[in-house]
């Protein structure tokens, strides 16, 4: 019962409110979108039997320091295992800085001389996978660029490239890094912390590795009329 005091201007507001809060979750943003998918890509049909490829460590230049970008390597490793397209295998930091004198290398530089031949023997790899960042931002809004490159371990088939830009600043991409964490067992994130990836520039690295990596030829070439 509503005491006389309680002036029913207030009841109504209250009612509003309550009535407002049982549709936050038909409205959430989370389930309806928009959704971000990356368009800035190509590859081939297939990926023509490649069967172990070489990932390099992820170029940062001067975009991100020396621990971030290292601890993005296995970041983007893990993302680019769960779409089990090829065996992975992975040039360490120092190894590469050891045998060529750099720690990371560049898909839009020039290579040292003898350098994919040097990664077939000793791998007996088809084909090697560049990590570009472009775009660098740690804070909030948080942003990633990522450039990628497939390309046979010979240097002669380019068999997917990558050039796209992720900004927690836009809804659609929020959404779908929220997404990811939420129905992915790999992020161990809770439903309730899934905000989180908006704040942690680790967890929405993975986000975009996962969304790069997604836009990967299948193994094999689609049956004739099917949707890739």
């Amino acid at each position: 019962m509503t005491p006389r005091w309680f002036p029913p201007v207030v009841a109504v507001a209250c009612a509003a409110l309550l009535g407002g809060c049982a549709d936050v979750a038909f409205v959430d943003p989370l389930r309806q979108g928009p959704f971000f998918a990356p368009t800035n890509q190509a590859g081939e049909p297939s990926l023509g039997g490649l069967r172990r490829v070489v990932v390099l460590p992820v170029y940062c230049g001067a975009l991100a320091p020396a621990e971030t970008a290292a601890a993005f390597d296995p970041v983007f490793v893990a993302a680019l295992q769960h779409e089990n397209r090829f065996e992975v295998v992975t040039l360490p930091r120092e190894e590469c800085l050891r045998k060529f004198r750099a720690a990371e290398f560049s898909s839009a530089e020039a290579l040292p001389h003898g350098f994919l031949g040097a990664l077939r023997e000793e791998f007996a790899a088809d084909g090697v996978l560049f990590v570009d960042l472009t775009v660098f931002s740690a804070y909030r809004p948080l942003a990633i660029g990522l450039r990628g490159k497939l390309a046979s371990i010979d240097g002669a088939r380019l068999v997917w490239t990558f050039d796209n830009v992720f900004s927690a600043d836009d809804p659609a991409v929020a959404n779908s890094a929220r997404r990811h964490f939420r129905s992915s067992d790999r992020g161990g994130v809770p439903a309730d912390l899934g905000q989180g990836v908006l704040q942690s520039p680790a967890r929405f690295a993975s986000y975009a590795a996962a969304a790069m990596f997604a836009t990967l030829p299948p193994v094999l070439p689609p049956a004739p009329g099917a949707k890739r």
